[in-house]
């Protein structure tokens, strides 16, 4: 796939596909719709965000609340010819039994297989019950070749590529833990890597935000998030794609993200606290990082912090 520059929108902020066009109008380079889980559900009780400004950080616990996919094909349906590729979130439904998950997973792929252009199977949201135990062994594997199954079997029936797969994981795993779970992703040939989801670390205890349950995202999961992408790019060669998520708020922390190996970037926090124009400022500042730098490309410049040492 080509993207015109790195920078797109994370999942989470447009759960139900309503706002398509509206990404297309900001700038961005692709969207992420979701999480999207097989049936229909509320998420968890509100309240279930909570903002802490001056740290620029946010902590949630939405528990995967979205229309179920059947209903979100009919919004993608009705969404029109669209500029940049949308990509799919999915996610497991909370009352789906975890050794039941891959019929979960594959079966929203299948849903929405005609209407989104590449896929993420999200198994590291600390907000749905047993969710992030998926991540490993045989779950995982079960997880990824039934999604693999369906992305064949669609690609077939209707003569077009596979979508590409991408798996996304959590800033709190071991470092054994990571790159047991990068060697099957590469045993079952997945595309790439989304680090990282949200972070089950706070950066104090004295701030009642930091005292809610849930995933923490925003400028405390930066530095976090960076170092996973830096692990994973050099346990990897630099062969597997990264999408590097976490604490994006301008164009040095997009920067900082591929030199250590991300191929592309999302935000949302970011949008929370920056607004619209956070695609403007960190696009026209790639790009004069890039001017700096000597590098041709962004191509280029992606892991250039672990040549430089």
């Amino acid at each position: 796939m080509e993207f015109e520059h790195p920078f797109g929108l994370a999942a989470g902020m447009d759960k139900k596909a309503e706002a398509l066009r509206g990404w297309e109008s900001i700038g961005l380079a692709f969207s992420e719709i979701g999480g999207v889980t097989m049936l229909e559900q509320s998420g968890n009780p509100k309240p279930r965000m909570f903002r802490h400004g001056a740290d620029r950080a946010l902590v949630n616990r939405m528990g995967f609340n979205n229309p179920g996919s059947e209903n979100v094909v009919k919004t993608l349906q009705k969404s029109g010819t669209r500029t940049i590729p949308v990509w799919a979130n999915l996610g497991k439904s909370k009352i789906t039994p975890l050794e039941d998950a891959k019929t979960d997973y594959s079966t929203t792929l299948k849903r929405l297989w005609p209407y989104v252009d590449l896929f993420v199977i999200n198994v590291s949201s600390p907000n749905t019950p047993g969710l992030r135990d998926l991540q490993h062994g045989d779950h995982l594997k079960g997880i990824l070749d039934a999604c693999i199954e369906v992305n064949v079997a669609c690609s077939k029936e209707s003569k077009q590529n596979q979508k590409p797969l991408l798996l996304k994981v959590a800033p709190d795993l071991s470092t054994d833990e990571l790159e047991a779970i990068i060697d099957i992703a590469i045993d079952c040939q997945i595309d790439g890597i989304i680090a990282t989801n949200t972070t089950l670390l706070r950066p104090n205890q004295t701030h009642k935000v930091y005292n809610e349950q849930g995933g923490c995202s925003g400028s405390p999961l930066k530095n976090q998030s960076t170092e996973m992408i830096r692990h994973i790019y050099s346990y990897t060669n630099g062969e597997l794609p990264i999408v590097g998520v976490g604490g994006i708020m301008n164009a040095d922390d997009a920067w900082e993200k591929i030199t250590a190996g991300a191929t592309l970037l999302q935000a949302y926090a970011g949008f929370v606290f920056e607004g619209p124009g956070l695609t403007k400022s960190i696009v026209h500042g790639l790009h004069r990082k890039l001017r700096d730098s000597g590098f041709d490309t962004i191509e280029d410049a992606i892991g250039s912090s672990h040549r430089q040492r």
